[in-house]
């Protein structure tokens, strides 16, 4: 005879506890992981976004990347209010975030229990700090579209009537304002709202609409171009020297390292389970098929565009635990502790972080031999060395993938490429703006790194500007220092 679940076997825990406690997990990730400096992708926001509100530069006029302006707006924010600094942008995530994990409690506490709603807290917000899924990546644009998302879908759920309708269809046009492919989400969304309701699907794709009809008329009256946007942020991304001009090949070991050389795959058993125990082809089943559609389209299989799969399998898990407890009269406490032991991030990163804190610093004059590679950590030791060795007004390039150096440096590039990109307009573009505007330091790579990513003709291009215009002035970081020859 199996024992009853009473009262006392229950979870006492409240959301908010799980929460903060998830949210502590995330800091030490975020803030505690290999490089301690802007990642790659963080530097290149901070750089626009302190063009726009710092030199009044907007985006795709201050530096291109295939981003939001929304979250250029949020690096320039921080850049504004604090100077050149991670720490802004990744609590502001970290709190966003916790936000999304609440709303998510809340889904799963309306349309199963609050039971469920615990376990969804601690199967999102453990999965969120795995490496798989870009744990240190809080402060990315995934961050906020899921939040808006989950906002949007918990509305939906919870109040029906036109009003709820519009506001969800409202919240989830600012989810697609950070990313596109919150498309992959909004869509089923919709279907399923349509299925109950044609006239509520409407008014919910009229929120959308009118979310995204508002931040474009922002977008025009701060000077931004639509066409700008579309261009940057979605036409000149697919094709030859793209992030997604990946040979098939590539893009299969991605899919392979993405989907079964990780964790994702403590969550296939109860997705698995999910699938057999509720037989009809419901909203989640939908969702988890329409997101895993939009990474397999994109194709670029990077580990934070996998947190877009987190929601609905922690859903999914959730009702699988529920029922299995409910079934086998499992103590709650129990399967929770074991959950947490199972999900808990297995990474010892921090704690070598930590210890490098400790040791001293780096020694320009032992990074100028070719290691094969550039050192992250040494860009921003790089970047302020520039900073401190040009004036506010003088134009500085780096070659390569020199975002991190740029950012810290605080001068602005002679181009709107300031990080290399590859495509045919990108190249014409780049040789154009610095035959006109050559700028007064130009700083060159040592690294293999640097010859086997950069294409041949943007490196000869760029080393035959440094002989013919410019003058060796030192070499530090692994990298060759020009100045302009006047």
């Amino acid at each position: 005879m199996r024992k009853l679940v009473t009262g006392k076997d229950e979870i006492r825990l409240k959301p908010f506890q799980l929460i903060c406690l998830v949210a502590m997990i995330q800091f030490v990730i975020a803030f505690f992981t290999e490089p301690m400096i802007f990642t790659h992708e963080e530097s290149m926001w901070e750089y626009i976004g302190r063009n726009w509100l710092r030199n009044g530069m907007v985006p795709y006029n201050g530096g291109i990347d295939n981003k939001s302006p929304l979250i250029f707006l949020v690096f320039g924010i921080s850049d504004r209010l604090f100077g050149v600094n991670f720490w802004f942008p990744r609590i502001l995530g970290i709190a966003v975030q916790s936000l999304g994990i609440y709303f998510l409690f809340r889904i799963a506490e309306n349309r199963i229990s609050r039971r469920a709603g615990l376990f969804a807290i601690s199967f999102y917000g453990l999965s969120l700090a795995w490496r798989t899924t870009g744990g240190k990546y809080v402060s990315f644009t995934e961050t906020y579209a899921i939040t808006f998302i989950l906002i949007a879908i918990y509305t939906a759920f919870a109040f029906e009537n036109s009003k709820s309708r519009f506001l969800s269809g409202m919240l989830a046009g600012f989810g697609l304002g950070f990313r596109f492919s919150a498309v992959f989400a909004i869509l089923p969304l919709l279907i399923y709202i349509l299925n109950r309701n044609r006239k509520s699907g409407f008014v919910f794709l009229l929120g959308v609409l009118t979310t995204a009809g508002l931040l474009i008329l922002l977008g025009i009256s701060a000077g931004i171009h639509l066409n700008d946007y579309l261009f940057y942020g979605f036409t000149d991304n697919f094709g030859s020297g793209t992030p997604t001009g990946h040979t098939v090949a590539w893009k299969l070991q991605g899919f392979a390292d993405g989907f079964f050389y990780s964790e994702l795959l403590l969550f296939y058993p109860a997705v698995l389970a999910y699938f057999f125990i509720n037989r009809k082809f419901d909203f989640l089943k939908g969702w988890l098929i329409s997101e895993f559609a939009g990474i397999v389209i994109l194709g670029i299989y990077a580990r934070n565009h996998f947190k877009e799969l987190l929601p609905v399998m922690s859903l999914m898990s959730a009702f699988v635990v529920n029922r299995l407890i409910e079934f086998y009269q499992i103590p709650p406490r129990q399967f929770l502790l074991g959950v947490w032991i199972l999900f808990f991030p297995k990474s010892f990163e921090p704690a070598f972080a930590i210890k490098k804190i400790f040791v001293t610093g780096t020694n320009p004059e032992k990074n100028n031999k070719d290691s094969g590679y550039e050192d992250e950590n040494t860009k921003k030791d790089l970047g302020i060395w520039i900073r401190d060795h040009t004036v506010p007004g003088e134009k500085v390039f780096v070659a390569g993938y020199g975002a991190q150096i740029q950012a810290y440096s605080e001068r602005q590039s002679p181009s709107i490429y300031f990080n290399v990109t590859q495509t045919i307009f990108a190249k014409k573009r780049l040789f154009a703006d610095l035959s006109s505007k050559k700028p007064a330091m130009l700083v060159i790579p040592l690294s293999e790194s640097y010859a086997g990513f950069v294409s041949d003709d943007i490196r000869s291009y760029i080393n035959g500007l440094a002989k013919s215009s410019y003058r060796l002035d030192t070499s530090l970081y692994n990298y060759n220092i020009y100045r302009y020859r006047n």
